[in-house]
């Protein structure tokens, strides 16, 4: 199938947390290949595969120092190409993390073009002020300026992100063939598609002119981190953006059967222009924006995103999830409308499965995994070392995964890089196989239920008119319509007016009384549908 990732689902694994085969206490690919049968059987279609490049590290391999080999640390590209010949047998695509908006300063690119070598342009250099302030106001995300001096070139160069991961000049059509050649690589070597990290900041404006501020927060105070006092407007998210991803999705093209889907970071109510601008024909295959995997768990916030998508693309196509690595697991980050953990789990994961587009679920959600909690002395993450206690970082859901209740809960013998906690050690994977009403058992049923489905993977939706907490839709294609209504809260709620249709097995937590039903707190009711 041409295109095998409309309405699929991806399971994203972080290759530091999956699984240790060598007993380093870092999990590596062998470890990975060696359990891709459990993302086979939960029910996924991909595996996206965080970066494996060779990397010192800095930002977790998000630095790559050589783009088209394997760091030690995670094997060998034997290694690689053993795991995409394990997961192409076990039905799964690939789609391989690529960061093309930066490398590592220890990339040697960078230091042939901080001597004014023959890749001079490759980087963005620019001259410091009179005063020898540096060029612009841009800021970092990661905090302080966008900009570091090199004493040897006696110029600043532009990083969005550390100092140490200096941003590519993109503007350069050296850089942009050097980048494509790294994309024929890897599907060269069988990769199904990329996840493109980042995929707004890959173009600056050549003037480099100053941001102006953002909005005053409704408290008046400024935000713990100061890249949010600035509107972004000159250093991401620039048109001259779309001609590069036009050339992207050429160098796809000539693989036929792969995809591209681009990190699009941005502010809400920004992201979601950018998005579809970003999946018009001949660009991305789909994006996705943070704006599901924020605090907001209602279903105005719902409604107002998906349908915002859809309005400003019609013929785009969209990908949602509600976790990942940069953000804090779901049932931590919306505990204040769960009844419990297990219960805001499951409901997650049946309204996920819900959702128009295709859907990412990342490793561990599928345990209903909360945010690990870490003392200081803990962390490796340059966001929360830097911003603690205000901003603790992105370790929390970057914690092993928990296979079993043995020593290193199966994930590995030695020490683990990060540590399990008892709170996530007991929601391992072989307590919940073997508890027929676990999290893990009802995700598993919820993908069956979209894989079932053609509604639900690529059909249209429209959303019903409910009173909040409730949030109904109706998927359709064809003839066949599904009907779906869901608490998004931690009470009792009834419901006057139910969909059209008989009420399926598969809902969870409803109660006929008197003339109505009744949906409990976190539950679901799916109408006209059912597997059997």
């Amino acid at each position: 199938m041409a295109e095998w990732w409309r309405g699929a689902v991806v399971y994203q694994i972080y290759p530091r947390s999956f699984q240790d085969s060598n007993g380093d206490g870092v999990g590596d690919l062998a470890g990975i290949t060696a359990r891709l049968e459990h993302v086979a059987q939960l029910g996924a279609d991909a595996i996206w595969l965080s970066p494996v490049f060779r990397s010192p590290m800095a930002d977790m391999g998000y630095d790559v120092s050589d783009y088209c080999d394997i760091d030690p640390l995670f094997g060998t590209l034997a290694d690689f190409d053993a795991l995409v010949a394990r997961a192409h047998a076990l039905g799964l695509k690939v789609i391989l993390d690529q960061v093309l908006s930066h490398s590592s300063d220890a990339h040697p690119w960078f230091a042939d073009s901080r001597v004014r070598g023959d890749k001079a342009d490759w980087y963005v250099w620019a001259d410091a002020k009179p005063d020898g302030s540096p060029p612009n106001n841009w800021i970092s995300v990661f905090g302080g300026s966008a900009w570091e001096w090199d004493a040897g070139r006696r110029q600043y160069y532009l990083h969005n992100f550390l100092a140490r991961q200096p941003d590519l000049n993109l503007h350069n059509p050296e850089v942009q063939a050097a980048v494509e050649d790294v994309l024929r690589f890897w599907l060269a070597r069988g990769v199904d598609g990329f996840r493109l990290d980042t995929v707004n900041y890959y173009l600056h404006d050549p003037a480099l002119r100053d941001n102006p501020p953002a909005p005053l927060a409704p408290d008046g105070l400024p935000p713990s981190n100061t890249y949010d006092m600035q509107d972004h407007r000159f250093d991401k998210s620039r048109p001259e953006n779309l001609a590069l991803l036009r050339r992207l999705r050429a160098v796809c093209d000539s693989f036929p059967g792969t995809c591209l889907l681009g990190e699009v970071g941005e502010v809400e109510g920004r992201a979601l222009p950018i998005m579809a601008e970003y999946t018009r024909p001949g660009r991305l295959h789909m994006a996705y924006s943070f704006d599901l995997l924020g605090d907001s768990y209602t279903p105005a916030h719902f409604r107002a995103v998906i349908e915002g998508f859809f309005a400003a693309a019609p013929d785009g196509w969209p990908y949602w999830s509600f976790s990942n690595h940069d953000v804090m697991r779901p049932v931590s980050r919306w505990a204040a409308y769960g009844a419990s953990p297990a219960a805001l789990a499951r409901q997650a994961l049946a309204l996920l499965a819900s959702l128009p587009g295709t859907i990412g679920l990342y490793q561990g959600e599928e345990f209903g995994l909360p945010e690990t909690e870490l003392d200081y002395d803990e962390l490796t993450d340059p966001v929360g070392l830097r911003f603690w206690p205000e901003i603790k970082g992105r370790d929390g859901c970057r914690a092993p995964m928990v296979w079993n209740a043995g020593a290193g809960a199966g994930f590995s013998t030695a020490r683990p890089w990060l540590p399990i906690k008892p709170p996530q050690a007991a929601l391992n994977l072989a307590a919940q196989a073997a508890t027929p009403d676990s999290v893990w058992h009802h995700a598993r049923a919820m993908l069956t239920l979209r894989r079932a489905s053609l509604p639900l993977r690529i059909g249209t939706v429209r959303f019903l008119d409910l009173p909040a907490p409730l949030l109904g839709m109706v998927r359709s294609y064809g003839d066949t319509e599904i009907s779906s209504v869901f608490n998004l809260s931690a009470s009792d709620v009834p419901l006057l007016q139910a969909p059209r249709g008989k009420m399926s097995a598969l809902s969870e937590g409803v109660e006929r009384r008197d003339q109505a039903l009744v949906l409990a707190a976190n539950s679901f009711a799916w109408f006209n549908f059912d597997l059997s």
